[in-house]
């Protein structure tokens, strides 16, 4: 399993489906952000290869050379997004999804008419400015998960049913349904109708205020890519401490003005100290104390219901290696039980064979890195959540199974 995101060059052209000009093209080199730009000849040949084959009714999804993954795609018909990236270990699933969550950012921040109905194409080249800070971080080295896996990066605060009925108790009063505390991006705590936001916005939110320079209130006008593309909805934030912020989606009301200081002040001063125990859980995830195996170097648990998930390459620090190289592992290895091991929910011809054959869908699998590294890889699917384990090489390979079940099974009362 190739060590995804070691180095390389990633870049995302953005073109008019019709005319083949570029709207936009962003990089990263090493994960962080690029000026180095494509030249044109590349970008022309990239879209007319792809134009040609449409012509022929085939369609081109992707294609490799020696060192260089492409994906493209193309969407409404009138705009297409080209994916190039020379990191080793970079799978076509990978790009698909940043591709995906790319288009959503786009209608996010402009909305579907102007991305579908092309009346100005410098204009528009102006107004999707506003999404490159977004878009940016899907071609760099995030913390979080959600653009891979399609689900909503979460934490377990303490105190977490007080948070709730705090949120919303606080969204009720001022007229909304949606609510949330949000920490780098990640959701403390949301309101059932927050919760019941559709994918991609449920994932691109937090990810947009974790993405935006803090600042102490934002009155920030955006589009539902599924649930309201075409008409924008306000999103305010207020941070509560830093790096914790409160969102609310609403419409016309209320007012930014309204949330004065005394207000939060008279809602949130009681959770004064829950709210500042929450600081520290950004990258952990995992409350203070939380009872892990010694041998566990990170996690990733999906329910893949309610779409969420919790990441956290924090355990152990003290060995070996190093969070960024593990955050990539356990990406790379959740691409690959992903298209391999549990591919997404069978439709139900698939259901009736697997009831009359249940021993032939997987349950478990492990991968041992190597020559000379160790590292263990494990995961497991037990009803609708899936657990994948990095493991230090002491872990005895006959244990894996086991102690990611009991890891599985602490984990479950939170999500």
């Amino acid at each position: 399993m190739g060590d995804e995101g070691a180095g390389g060059t990633v870049h995302l052209l953005c073109l008019a489906a019709s005319s083949g000009v570029p709207l936009f093209c962003r990089s990263s080199n090493g994960g962080a952000p690029s000026r180095q730009q494509l030249p044109f000849s590349v970008i022309g040949s990239l879209n007319g290869v792809h134009m040609f084959g449409q012509n022929l009714d085939v369609q081109l999804n992707s294609a490799r050379t020696e060192d260089t993954t492409v994906v493209w795609k193309s969407f409404h018909d009138s705009i297409t997004l080209i994916a190039l990236s020379s990191e080793e270990g970079t799978t076509e699933l990978r790009l698909e999804r940043m591709l995906h969550m790319v288009f959503g950012a786009m209608v996010l921040i402009v909305g579907l008419e102007e991305l579908t109905n092309i009346r100005n194409v410098e204009r528009l080249k102006k107004e999707l400015r506003a999404s490159y800070c977004l878009i940016d971080s899907f071609l760099g080295k995030s913390e979080l998960i959600g653009d891979l896996t399609q689900c909503v990066d979460c934490v377990i605060p303490p105190e977490g049913s007080l948070m709730q009925e705090t949120l919303a108790g606080f969204a009720e009063a001022m007229g909304t349904a949606f609510a949330s505390l949000l920490l780098s991006g990640r959701v403390v705590a949301a309101t059932e109708g927050w919760w019941r936001l559709a994918m991609p916005e449920a994932v691109l939110l937090p990810w947009l205020v974790g993405s935006l320079p803090p600042q102490a209130a934002r009155d920030y006008p955006v589009y539902l890519p599924h649930g309201s593309p075409k008409v924008p909805h306000r999103l305010l934030t207020l941070t509560l401490l830093q790096g914790l912020e409160l969102c609310l989606l609403c419409g016309p009301r209320p007012a930014l003005g309204q949330l004065d200081p005394q207000l939060l002040e008279r809602w949130w001063q009681p959770l004064l100290q829950p709210l500042r125990a929450c600081l520290p859980l950004g990258p952990r995830a995992l409350p203070e104390g939380f009872p892990l195996h010694s041998d566990i170097l990170g996690l990733l648990l999906l329910h893949l219901e309610l779409r969420r998930c919790l990441f956290t390459v924090e355990p152990s620090r003290d060995q070996e290696p190093p969070p960024e190289q593990r955050r990539r592992l356990l990406r790379n290895f959740y691409t690959l039980v992903a298209t391999t091991h549990f591919p997404p929910e069978p439709g139900p011809a698939e259901k009736e064979e697997d009831a009359a054959h249940p021993a032939q869908r997987p349950r478990a699998c492990y991968l041992v890195l190597g020559p000379g590294v160790g590292w263990q890889l494990v995961a497991l699917k037990l009803g609708l959540r899936l657990l994948l384990l990095m493991l230090s090489p002491q872990s005895p390979t006959h244990g894996l199974r086991s102690l990611a079940a009991h890891t599985l099974q602490a984990l479950t009362p939170f999500l």
